[in-house]
């Protein structure tokens, strides 16, 4: 180590300026960062979900697109009501990249008239000049359409007091690049002037507002949170150490090694996204811990009078080794993300990872030969070697390690049995706090109109012109029936080709059922395509070879577990049919993320214990007491999923990333009290005295370090992304109760456990 701190000295000039050079033409690559909030960015290439939406879609056209919802109190069909729908539609026609808009003005409605009951009619619910329309037509259109089973509680709401117009993107709206801000540029062009006009408030759905939203917010987090992180450290920095240096080589360390991570991130093609987003912060926590020990352990020696690189010598000697040990446990916690097959997960978990082991080697490298330059003496220092106090808290731990051994037991069984009842969530819209306008627009579409959620269910009915099997229109109709009246509060509304072709059969045949005769299904869909305007085709309700039927689920919001048991039962019911089943759709995609971030909590948290077992085993050669080297960074992960179980609080991505994080950075703490732990007990002094000199030389820079993480951490808790929200909290939480574990249960079972080993010097 002399010879390093030789060679750092020798060339201390040239490190302290060619380090911050190289950053720095590194980040001006960043100028080119961009950040996507778009649904595929949450997917593999290769993933079968993804795969059957985009087939989907090539099929049977696109589901996704701009929702407009309005209330008028006075009921919808009255004339300053309808105008606005008919030219907000007429609007969103003309809309690049649209590829149909529907509404109750131009919803296709077929009927006959009383004077010829058997001529049947398809035309615009609505007429186009609404000057004409009477009292009389408008009363008549409310009680039509209330009524109308296809329309009520999808485009009117069964109050007629609620509608909605969808704009349809174009199948390959999205090939060449998400266009959600492009088109949301269009949405407000046409609906401000529209608002300032009528007064009505229009809510926002769909795919373009979700993915400004999760644009906004990841750049809202990025820009506020990582300055106010880097304040609040600056700010404790300076508490603890008194000094402006003390404040800004650590920030400085951390500065350089995101700048360095996010440049990487952009030369390589990626963008930022809700979770990269916040890699500032993690770097804040990766790489602060690291430079508050070797600043803290300088600081004392040169405080007690030691000349500078002597200081620094001894810094790096004591440092070193758990700094590199750290910096590799905290490497493994986050690069065991990488196995998620959520791709922002696994992207996260790299680029931190990369982190982790640049802010060691600036720590190393960069950090001491900025303190080589440091050679004026600290005020006040000491010519000898001052001795520490104990405080009593060895004595305190050996006195009563049994007491708080049992203590600690007691609470962390009672907390872990909240494992049992955890669940978890990856509801989109949920991942918005309620305050964000697009969780207020899904709800207040909820509240007052129908479902904000949907699924697509492609039933193959096994051959060309299948659909029009009597049998198998039947088979569709027992799946409405059972499908309500299983989850009758949370599916609002089920619609098909079924619908329109039972109307056909009810104005032919008095009766709104499914024909008997397939060539009956077939004259039907025959009339009812001949009767549609151009723009208005059935090719999104049905194949080429007619031989699939697309189902529209709409439901409400609920919990993921709530989504998947509606998906699993219409996958069982189906499969007890002769046809099969493809169930998509984004409301879908979303919903099977709950399977991989179960996983990645489960295989990220194994395999980070896993690592982390086997190099505390060949870091500390402590086989029978290695348990007790792992229980400080378990422990807090258990203590607090139990908690939300406890609480009845959902396991989201936020925390399914926080598990291993915990662990990666937690055991950071754990390692420097072991190794200080292990070197006094090979020096022959009493456990008692062994933990003095632990809390003398650790405790410190531990206490910090928990501190300023756990601030940091905690900050998530003011985003407005839920998963950002419950990542803060958890983390904050067990980063304190890791604290506690460290300092009182650690020792207390190494108190009882290791009391009687025998160290060689």
């Amino acid at each position: 180590m002399k010879s390093y701190i030789d060679f750092l000295y020798k060339f201390r000039w040239a490190i302290v300026i060619i380090v911050p050079l190289i950053v720095m033409m590194l980040a001006s690559s960043l100028k080119h960062l961009e950040i996507d909030g778009s649904y595929r960015i949450w997917f593999e290439k290769d993933s079968r979900t993804l795969t059957d939406y985009d087939k989907f879609r090539e099929e049977f056209s696109n589901d996704d697109g701009i929702t407009i919802v309005f209330k008028d109190e006075n009921g919808i069909f009255n004339k300053k009501a309808l105008a606005s729908i008919q030219r907000i539609t007429e609007a969103f026609w003309d809309t690049p990249h649209i590829d149909r808009v529907d509404s109750i003005t131009n919803y296709q409605h077929v009927h006959s008239e009383a004077d010829k009951p058997d001529d049947v009619l398809v035309d615009d619910f609505i007429m186009k000049d609404l000057s004409e329309a009477t009292p009389a037509y408008l009363k008549n259109r409310l009680e039509v359409a209330t009524h109308d089973s296809i329309i009520r509680d999808s485009f009117i709401s069964a109050d007629g007091k609620t509608t909605m117009i969808f704009a349809r993107l174009e199948p390959n709206a999205n090939e060449n690049g998400d266009i959600s801000a492009e088109m949301m540029q269009y949405a407000k062009k046409i609906l401000e002037p529209e608002a300032k006009k009528t007064g009505y408030k229009y809510w926002l759905n769909g795919g373009p507002p979700m993915t400004e939203a999760f644009v906004q917010i990841a750049g809202h987090d990025a820009m506020v949170f990582t300055p106010l992180v880097f304040l609040v450290s600056m700010i404790l920095l300076f508490m603890l150490f008194r000094r402006v240096s003390g404040a800004l080589i650590p920030l400085a360390v951390v500065l350089f090694t995101f700048l360095s991570v996010l440049a990487v991130q952009t030369l390589l093609g990626y963008k930022l996204n809700n979770f990269t987003a916040n890699i500032p912060v993690f770097i804040v926590a990766i790489g602060i811990a690291d430079a508050v020990h070797i600043y803290a352990l300088w600081l004392m020696n040169k405080k007690e009078g030691v000349e500078n690189k002597e200081a620094v010598l001894y810094s790096l000697e004591k440092n070193f080794l758990p700094i590199l040990l750290t910096s590799l446990t905290t490497m493994v916690g986050f690069s065991t993300l990488a196995i998620s097959h959520i791709v922002p997960v696994a992207t996260l978990g790299i680029a931190t990872a990369s982190g982790a082991v640049l802010a060691f080697v600036i720590s190393v490298l960069w950090m001491p030969a900025v303190l080589l330059l440091l050679k004026k003496p600290i005020k006040g220092a000491g010519v000898e070697k001052k001795a520490y106090k104990s405080f009593g808290y060895g004595a305190f731990i050996v006195k009563n390690d049994k007491k708080i051994i049992l203590l600690g037991t007691l609470i962390v069984a009672v907390l872990g049995l909240g494992l049992l009842f955890v669940k978890v969530d990856s509801n989109t819209i949920k991942y918005f706090d309620k305050k964000v306008e697009i969780r207020k627009s899904a709800e207040f579409t909820m509240d007052n109109l129908t479902g904000a959620m949907s699924y697509i269910l492609l039933v193959d009915s096994g051959k060309a012109d299948g659909i029009k099997e009597p049998a198998f229109l039947e088979t569709v109709e027992k799946f409405y029936e059972a499908y309500q009246a299983k989850f009758p509060k949370d599916v609002r509304h089920v619609f098909s080709l079924l619908d329109t072709i039972k109307r056909y059969n009810k104005i032919m045949n008095q009766k709104e059922v499914v024909p008997k005769d397939k060539n009956l299904v077939a004259q039907y869909l025959l009339l009812y395509s001949m009767g549609l305007p151009q723009g208005m085709e059935i090719t999104d309700q049905m194949d080429f070879n007619q031989r699939k039927l697309r189902i529209t689920v709409l439901t409400n919001i609920v919990d993921t577990s709530k989504d998947m048991a509606m998906i699993n039962y219409a996958k069982q019911w189906w499969s007890k049919t002769p046809y099969k089943l493809t169930l998509t759709g984004q409301t879908s995609m979303y919903a099977s993320m709950q399977k991989d971030i179960t996983d990645t909590l489960i295989y990220s948290l194994s395999l980070t214990i896993l690592i982390v077992s086997l190099m505390m085993l060949l870091i500390f050669k402590r086989l029978k007491i290695l348990w007790i080297l792992l229980l400080p960074n378990l422990l807090p992960v258990v203590l607090v999923i139990g908690v939300m179980g406890w609480l009845g609080l959902t396991i989201d991505m936020g925390v399914a990333i926080a598990g291993a994080i915990i662990i990666g950075v937690a055991v950071d703490d754990t390692i420097h009290f072991l190794v200080k732990y292990f070197d006094a007990r090979k020096r022959g002094l009493a456990m008692a005295e062994t933990f003095d000199e632990v809390l003398h030389y650790a405790g410190r820079a531990i206490l910090f370090t928990t501190v300023v993480l756990s601030l940091s951490f905690s900050i998530f808790m003011f985003s407005t992304f839920t998963p950002n929200q419950n990542f803060g909290v958890v983390t904050a939480t067990a980063l304190v109760i890791a604290l506690i574990i460290d300092l009182l249960y650690l020792p207390a079972l190494l108190s009882v456990a290791d009391k009687n080993t025998k160290y060689k010097g």
